[in-house]
């Protein structure tokens, strides 16, 4: 597996976040103004892209983020997650920051639990989806 950095958002980006968010998962609001600055990460298998992440400096809330996480189903349980993390972590801390945020679906938050986030503040609707603002120190 390879991981690939991208700016703006790359058709194999668009391609896993169509997939997962609006086909499987029923979201709408997919793509934003963020799309066009943040640095989008996408794993690989071979030519396939598997999963992919997107992160930012939040000039708005002076905070780094990451979000628009997703792993195609096939490759799900195999750590692709994992290493986006961890490649999102290493860009907050090329750039100079010692923290990352991210708005989690609640049903997601144990996996990002386990990869040292903690939650804070209340859970919120995000199109009918309940989610929770969560962070890192890196």
């Amino acid at each position: 597996m390879e991981i690939k950095a991208f700016t703006p958002v790359p058709k194999e980006a668009v391609r896993i976040r169509n997939d997962v968010f609006v086909e499987e998962q029923g979201f709408m609001d997919e793509f934003d103004r963020w799309d066009d600055i943040a640095t989008h990460l996408v794993a690989f298998e071979g030519e396939e892209p598997i999963g992919t992440c997107r992160v930012f400096y939040n000039d708005e809330e002076g905070k780094y983020m990451v979000g628009r996480f997703a792993v195609v189903p096939a490759y799900r349980g195999k750590k692709i997650g994992a290493k986006l993390m961890e490649e999102a972590e290493h860009c907050v801390q090329k750039a100079g920051g010692s923290q990352l945020f991210l708005h989690a679906q609640c049903r997601a938050a144990g996996f990002y639990e386990k990869q040292g986030y903690e939650k804070m503040g209340e859970v919120e609707d995000e199109e009918g989806v309940p989610h929770i603002w969560m962070y890192k120190d890196v």
